[in-house]
């Protein structure tokens, strides 16, 4: 039996993508309405994660950041069966994920992260990017399961914060990728040039992933969020935190941070990431 502890845009459909498999399912969410919404796949909702995995060989967790998963891994931990796989899919600093390794392994109890690059469609259709790292025995072991949920398992190697670090390290281009195509746009506007030309213009001197990121933007669907601003926002203060760890500084990401925390200030944390551009893209 399978346990899923978070269930939200991608837990959800996770869930609803194993049932297809009729794969045997708990469930637990901080808000106890998205998990009673799985019983109609056939998923069992908990009101406690500790309820939700008595019984449960594998574990997985989706939630919000490295405090939630500590504390909702101590809560569960009342009723781990012996030999029980706990695998994290939440994007969590990279020193996080390490501790937790070494904490768990410690308790006897065997945690592994696997972060991903996944919408909610994504989920549910088992396409999209894994990243997992740490003991390679385990991960060998996992690769047929965790391959069902997402079109490519990317094996970063032995070290148990890898897979952390690249999560990070790939949310930080995405973010600043789109912060400057934001300014790109806003700098057009104030010059008197279309959407469109601006659009235009950055085909002709972009790269693929540029293109993408440029018709993401454009999109204006904020009301169905793949990525939620409130998530981009945690990820934005995780990579500012794990680069003041070390004695250093981001120069671009703390300043687009606080771009995110005056529109959540005004609201719009649960719409789609894409809303930092609006301003700068609505004609």
């Amino acid at each position: 039996m399978i346990a899923f502890l978070g269930t939200g845009l991608l837990g959800s459909n996770w869930v609803r993508a194993m049932r297809k498999r009729n794969e045997d399912v708990h469930v637990w969410n901080r808000t106890a309405l998205k998990a009673k919404a799985l019983e109609e796949t056939g998923a069992k909702a908990f009101a406690t994660p500790a309820e939700a995995v008595k019984g449960a060989n594998r574990i997985h967790l989706c939630v919000s950041d490295d405090a939630a998963v500590d504390s909702i891994l101590e809560q569960a931990s009342l009723n781990f069966e012996k030999d029980v796989i706990i695998i994290d899919h939440t994007t969590t600093t990279a020193t996080g994920a390490k501790k937790r390794t070494e904490h768990w392994k410690a308790q006897g109890v065997t945690f592994i992260h696997a972060p991903v690059f996944m919408g909610p469609s994504n989920a549910l259709e088992g396409t999209g990017t894994m990243l997992i790292s740490g003991d390679q025995e385990l991960i060998k072991k996992l690769e047929s399961e965790l391959s069902r949920m997402t079109g490519t398992l990317m094996n970063l190697g032995p070290g148990p914060n890898e897979a952390a670090a690249y999560k990070l390290l790939g949310n930080h281009l995405f973010l600043s990728i789109s912060a400057g195509i934001a300014d790109t746009f806003m700098l057009g506007k104030a010059l008197g040039i279309s959407r469109d030309d601006v659009t235009d213009f950055i085909e002709q001197m972009g790269s693929a992933p540029m293109k993408n990121r440029v018709a993401r933007l454009l999109q204006g669907n904020y009301e169905t969020p793949t990525w939620e601003l409130l998530m981009a926002r945690k990820d934005a203060r995780l990579m500012t935190e794990e680069t003041e760890r070390v004695g250093m500084a981001l120069d671009v990401m703390p300043v687009f941070g606080a771009h995110m925390d005056r529109l959540i200030n005004n609201g719009l944390g649960a719409k789609d990431w894409s809303i930092v551009a609006k301003e700068a893209v609505t004609e």
